[in-house]
């Protein structure tokens, strides 16, 4: 892995997967997202992970013109990186769920950030376990909630091959590989060997998500071990877990000598009983672990230096 002496904290904001009805909290009005997000950058995130919502409903969509009432208030006010996901659902007219591949890309394509996320192979989401432990408040989350159960968000072969040739090779973006399983670490390989992506490589590790690893502790090990194996000082490590468990396989990836994410795409909780309030609480509370483990912070500037980004000057924002 490569060496730093920097930890990049990364918040995702609010995802798509987690619905209004899960928590108070959670960002979904464009002053909601931009307030979340400028809360994780003053407690000292570097990159923002950004997903879109409706609006006026709240449901995940991939309009251009919706990620730019975030991204443009964002950097008017902080120099953190903006990441854009490629792993959107769209359910824009209660309809179109998982979105299309030509959706996921609209919004890269138009705006071309610094970073997008690239999920390495497919993703079950699982909500449609919770189905009859939630209260909802819209429709569209019953909706949402009950697809899932039949939904897969694709990333084949062709689909990646276009991220890699549309958003890298034309546009500069830089990637988060987004690993679920150590298949994954396998594929992004394999699109290396193929001279489809280039180092260093930005492998976010994900662990607590149904259908992927869980978050004990030999499986981020074992992780660790197979990106040492496979791409030795070539890569940059990061990781990132669901729930509960968050700030426990954050804090060992630091430990680890890698890098973390946080915020409220990926947790909803502060601690045990508590719901965090934004995403800033959770970037305070890993930047306090770090520093308590007598690790720095890495600013924005520092984390574009670290991942070789384009720099803002180069995005369409």
């Amino acid at each position: 892995m490569k060496k730093t002496n920097k930890v990049i904290v990364t918040s995702a904001t609010t995802g798509a997967m987690h619905l209004p009805c899960m928590s108070p909290y959670l960002p979904v009005t464009p002053d909601e997202i931009v307030a979340d997000s400028l809360s994780a950058a003053r407690e000292g995130a570097s990159i923002i992970h950004l997903h879109a919502r409706d609006p006026e409903h709240g449901f995940p969509v991939t309009d251009p013109s919706v990620y730019k009432m975030y991204i443009e208030r964002i950097v008017d006010e902080s120099d953190a990186i903006i990441n854009i996901t490629t792993g959107q659902p769209n359910i824009e007219a209660l309809g179109n769920w998982p979105a299309t591949l030509e959706a996921r890309l609209d919004a890269p394509k138009a705006l071309s950030p610094e970073i997008c996320s690239f999920n390495m192979g497919p993703m079950n989401p699982g909500i449609w376990m919770l189905k009859d432990k939630l209260n909802y408040q819209h429709d569209w989350e019953r909706m949402m909630t009950e697809g899932s159960k039949d939904a897969t968000i694709m990333n084949t072969g062709a689909s990646m091959e276009r991220f890699a040739k549309e958003l890298g090779q034309e546009r500069g973006i830089r990637f988060e590989y987004e690993c679920f399983d150590i298949g994954h670490l396998y594929m992004l390989d394999t699109l290396a060997n193929l001279g489809w992506i280039e180092p260093p490589f930005f492998i976010q590790s994900i662990f607590g998500f149904p259908g992927g690893l869980g978050t004990d502790a030999s499986h981020i090990v074992h992780m660790r071990e197979t990106a040492d194996r496979l791409f030795g000082d070539d890569y940059i490590w990061s990781v990132l877990a669901a729930g509960k468990d968050q700030m426990k396989c954050t804090t060992m990836s630091a430990i680890m000598g890698g890098n973390v994410r946080v915020g409220l795409e990926d947790s909803l909780w502060y601690g045990k009983g508590q719901l965090a309030k934004n995403s800033g609480e959770q970037v305070k509370r890993i930047v306090s672990i770090l520093k308590e483990l007598s690790l720095e912070i890495a600013t924005p500037d520092e984390a574009r230096e670290i991942l070789g980004t384009k720099g803002r000057a180069n995005t369409n924002y």
